[in-house]
């Protein structure tokens, strides 16, 4: 460097300074070692004696003496260095006349220790090669399933959401498809995955899987373990109760009641008996369970169901039955007499359960004084129904009119008093004025006159069910429905009983065949509904069948059943509907007459979809009825509206969702 002599190491400035003698005058250190400055002491007191510049002369003691101080090293040339970067100096503190070794300069600072540069730069490596192994798996995962997720033994680990739903419904759902078996008082049944209304969640079942950009414990389960999940299934509740009242019917034996009625002059004694009935709310439980748990069979409970009557009250009524019939009854009016032969008594007389036990006798005095009250009664004062008769293509009213007739009340209940207590055959009956059911006013001025919609099904001939669909459209012929009111199949009908003119008949209830009083009648429900949707009256309430038949039109059909299954429909026009039926061996047709609201209504109808196989099954037992199989499939219809040539609304789409019926061949002993 220039104008720099060469450093020598530095020495102890003190090392040739001897040491005091007691008692001597402390020496004063008058040099510096070579090649060492003053100025790196700073800038010196004021009162400090200075060094002499350039060589002194060596005379007295000290030059002659042993402890003479070495000779003054020429002064260093100091570093070129600016203002800036001069240190501002300080004067250091003095002791005892000797001024303090100075620090050591910067420059010969010693250097840390070589492995305390290295440790940081090793933990950083460490940790970009730890967020490496986390990173570089964890872009390859995310986008897909966690690596490892497995549904009931299914590996979707890997796929995308929608590879792993595919995957899912092709080979979980065949797994979940497996039946049950139910034991119902050791008799077994089996109930498919779709008469439970089971269908797989596979859009719940993936969403319980990590699929997204995987947290670290992910990747690590992902490279390391395995992730298990329980898949997630759905029942329809609906369903599974129609497919279990479909079971109740038939392994229900409901309690017999005792009663007593005649066949012509015949008495029928039914003697009163216990019955079991299966528990419907436990059944629908203990079936949801085996199919959500994987558990093949299950056992289901029959209770026990006891009579109202006891066979004490069916013998008295036997005996009073007897009595009953015995001779005939006369009825008197004034000078007229008639009389209700053995005949007509037993065929209008009943016994019912009383509510205690007991049994009561119920005479239909109405009906039994029909054939006699031309002889007590003159015809025009008989009362009429206002209605309506079509002629010449065209509505007629027909209006009510009051009228004379026998009280049947009074009659009925003097018929049951002298059954129970004896006495005289003979009765005085008086003549009430009697008022039509159905007054004109409630019929007319309701704008009945003009055809609205008819629609016709078919049917084939000689069949249980052809009775039960005629005996309906006989007791809906006439109805009218007032504007605004909501009509129910069911409420205008009531229960379908033997009494009632029907007859047990072969129906599907809940996916299987059974017969049932009544049968048939969905026929005569589907009829009605089809009139009703090209009438382009309001839907209230229905329900589809659960499986296709040809004979009916797809997507609209109506199940009926009483109480639980209904047919409701509202009058949403300003005018009256009148309801017509006629009936053959063959077909049943429905008419409804009123205002027409539309030039022209259409069914818009989907393909069918969703196609599905039926399976083929083998029965046996007296139960057993043969079934044809059909598929089952999907479709969808729109009611469309036309006025004036063009569309006008739309209803909502309807969707039907027709099961696969199972083919069945009963086995000939």
């Amino acid at each position: 460097m220039p104008n720099a002599g060469p450093i020598e190491s530095p020495t102890d400035p003190f090392a040739s300074v001897p040491l005091p003698t007691p008692g001597a005058r402390k020496p004063r250190v008058e040099g510096l070692p070579p090649g060492v400055s003053r100025e790196i002491f700073g800038p010196q007191d004021q009162h400090q004696p200075q060094e002499p510049q350039g060589p002194q002369p060596s005379s007295g003691p000290q030059a002659r003496g042993g402890g003479a101080l070495p000779p003054v090293a020429p002064p260093p040339q100091p570093w070129p260095m600016n203002d800036a970067q001069m240190p501002e100096p300080q004067a250091p503190p003095v002791f005892g006349g000797l001024a303090p070794a100075p620090e050591r300069l910067p420059a010969f600072i010693e250097p840390e220790p070589p492995r305390r540069r290295i440790l940081p730069g090793i933990v950083v490596v460490v940790l970009v090669l730890i967020a490496l192994a986390y990173l570089a798996p964890a872009v390859i995962m995310s986008g897909s399933v966690l690596r490892g997720t497995k549904v009931a033994g299914i590996d979707i680990g890997g796929l995308t959401v929608t590879q792993a739903a595919d995957k899912l419904r092709t080979e979980l759902s065949a797994k979940l498809a497996k039946p049950v078996v139910v034991d119902i008082g050791g008799q077994k049944e089996t109930i498919q995955a779709d008469e439970a209304g089971l269908e797989l969640d596979v859009v719940g079942t993936i969403g319980q899987a990590s699929s997204g950009f995987p947290t670290p414990a992910e990747v690590w389960r992902g490279l390391t373990g395995t992730t298990n999940l329980d898949p997630k299934v759905t029942l329809d509740p609906a369903q599974l109760t129609r497919t279990v009242e479909g079971l109740a019917e038939s392994v229900d034996k409901a309690p017999r009641e005792g009663r007593v009625s005649f066949v012509g002059l015949r008495r029928q004694i039914v003697i009163p008996r216990d019955g079991v009935l299966l528990d419907r709310g436990d059944a629908v439980k203990q079936i949801s369970d085996a199919f959500l748990h994987a558990r093949g069979s299950v056992a289901l409970t029959l209770r026990p169901a006891k009579p109202d009557t006891t066979l004490e009250a069916v013998k008295q009524a036997a005996a009073d039955a007897k009595q009953a019939i015995s001779a005939p009854i006369t009825l008197t009016l004034g000078g007229k007499q008639a009389q209700l032969t053995p005949a007509v008594i037993a065929a209008n007389l009943s016994f019912v359960p009383d509510g205690k036990g007991g049994l009561e006798p119920k005479f239909d005095a109405a009906k039994a004084c029909d054939t006699v009250e031309g002889s007590l009664v003159d015809a025009a004062q008989a009362p009429r129904d206002a209605t309506y008769q079509i002629v010449n293509g065209k509505p007629v009213l027909v209006p009510a009119r009051a009228g004379r007739g026998v009280d049947d009340d009074m009659v009925a209940a003097a018929v049951a008093k002298m059954i129970k207590s004896g006495g005289s055959r003979t009765i005085a009956v008086e003549l009430a004025t009697v008022k039509p059911k159905v007054s004109t006013a409630q019929v007319s001025g309701l704008g009945i006159k003009e055809q609205v919609a008819e629609f016709t099904t078919s049917f084939d001939c000689c069949q249980p069910r052809v009775t039960n669909i005629g005996r309906m459209a006989e007791q809906l012929d006439g109805y009218v429905v007032k504007p605004g009111e909501t009509f129910s199949l069911n409420q205008v009908v009531g229960e379908r009983t033997h009494e009632g003119g029907y007859v047990d008949a072969g129906q599907i209830v809940g996916g299987r065949m059974v017969n049932i009083v009544g049968g048939g009648t969905s026929q005569f429900a589907t009829t009605l509904y089809n009139a009703v949707f090209f009438g382009g009256y309001e839907e209230v309430d229905h329900t589809p069948m659960d499986y296709f038949a040809t004979r009916y039109p797809a997507g609209r059909d109506v199940a009926l059943l009483y109480p639980d299954l209904d047919l409701k429909w509202r009058n949403d026009s300003p005018d009256g509907v009148l309801i017509k039926t006629t009936s053959t061996p063959t077909s049943v047709t429905v008419t409804l007459w009123g205002t027409k609201r539309y030039d022209k209504i259409e069914a818009d109808e989907s393909d069918k979809r969703n196609i599905t196989p039926f399976r083929r099954e083998s029965g046996s037992g007296p139960n057993c009825l043969t079934t044809p199989g059909q598929q089952g499939f999907t479709i969808d219809v729109t009611r469309v509206f036309y006025q004036d040539g063009k569309e006008i609304k739309r209803d909502k789409k309807l969707t039907t969702k027709y099961r696969p019926q199972a083919q069945v061949v009963c086995a000939t002993g």
